[in-house]
């Protein structure tokens, strides 16, 4: 599956088949920011250009930015009208290329107006309680823990805590590692987060108990108290709503694709080249299911 971003596609089509002449607005509905021998650049085209020079202009304080695409506007304006006195616009080889950048244009604006636009908040909430109600239960642990460099270290801390030491004042006094000075506390933390051998000792251990040996991990020695367990929550809709949105419009347009595809009359005149575009297609439908 070929998923071009839409706002790229859309400027370098703009930029090439219309050499930035013919604003995406028309010309009274778009702010004129600056004109070349007569001809405008609107805002629009500025925005289109911010967009599209992305990368370039991360390192341009964003009160300069404007500055900048404007620059970069003027200079495509005035190279392509001297492209156009040297009749480069009715060349075969820019043809070939302003066919293929239009088709790309209108592929990411179908992408936009027909597929993403249409993607409503009902849309994502059904996907999202999709997603809860297949969602298994998941367990969450939070833990404090004391990091010290060696075996012996550990057994001490074990055995000061044990004889009555606050597990919380010992840590902000003795561990070596990040969450010390908050008293050991990791928070809440679900399996796969942590080192497995931390986490295997963690889960084992009931609210309110330490561990009775030293946990051994690439980082060193841990002494681990479990707080709390309690099962996880799913996250809220709001949080991954951007995420179920672009699930959605692949599966949206991965269902378009294939119903175009399976209308389409397509020949490939080179068998092997066929062969090829065949097992591909093969291996993109396995990937799908």
């Amino acid at each position: 599956m070929f998923l071009f971003r839409p706002a790229r596609t859309f400027l370098a089509g703009a930029v090439l088949a219309a050499g930035l002449s013919s604003p995406v607005l028309a010309q009274d509905e778009a702010e004129t920011v600056a004109t070349i021998n007569g001809s405008p650049i609107t805002r629009q085209q500025l925005e289109m250009a911010m967009g599209e020079l992305g990368p370039q202009f991360a390192r341009i304080p964003e009160d300069k930015r404007d500055a900048a695409a404007l620059a970069a506007l003027i200079e495509i304006r005035l190279m392509a009208d001297k492209a156009r006195e040297a009749d480069l616009d009715k060349d075969e080889e820019f043809q070939s290329s302003i066919a293929f950048m239009t088709e790309r244009a209108l592929h990411g604006f179908y992408m936009q107006k027909e597929l993403a636009e249409e993607i409503t908040d009902e849309d994502l909430k059904a996907l999202y309680d999709e997603r809860v109600s297949d969602m298994p239960e998941q367990q969450e642990v939070h833990a404090r823990h004391i990091l010290v460099k060696t075996e012996d270290e550990a057994r001490q801390v074990i055995q000061e805590i044990e004889g009555g030491a606050d597990f919380e004042t010992v840590a902000k006094e003795k561990s070596t590692g990040p969450s010390g000075p908050s008293g050991g506390d990791l928070g809440y933390f679900r399996a796969g987060q942590m080192v497995p051998e931390f986490e295997e000792a963690a889960f084992a251990l009931e609210p309110g108990s330490i561990t009775e040996e030293p946990v051994k991990t690439q980082f060193g020695y841990h002494v681990i108290k479990v707080e709390d367990k309690r099962n996880a929550e799913p996250p809220a809709f709001e949080q991954i709503k951007d995420q179920l949105r672009s699930e959605l419009l692949v599966k949206r347009y991965t269902e378009t694709v294939k119903d175009a595809r399976a209308a389409a009359k397509i020949e490939v005149g080179d068998p092997a080249l066929e062969e090829e575009l065949n097992a591909l297609e093969e291996s993109k439908s396995t990937e799908e299911q």
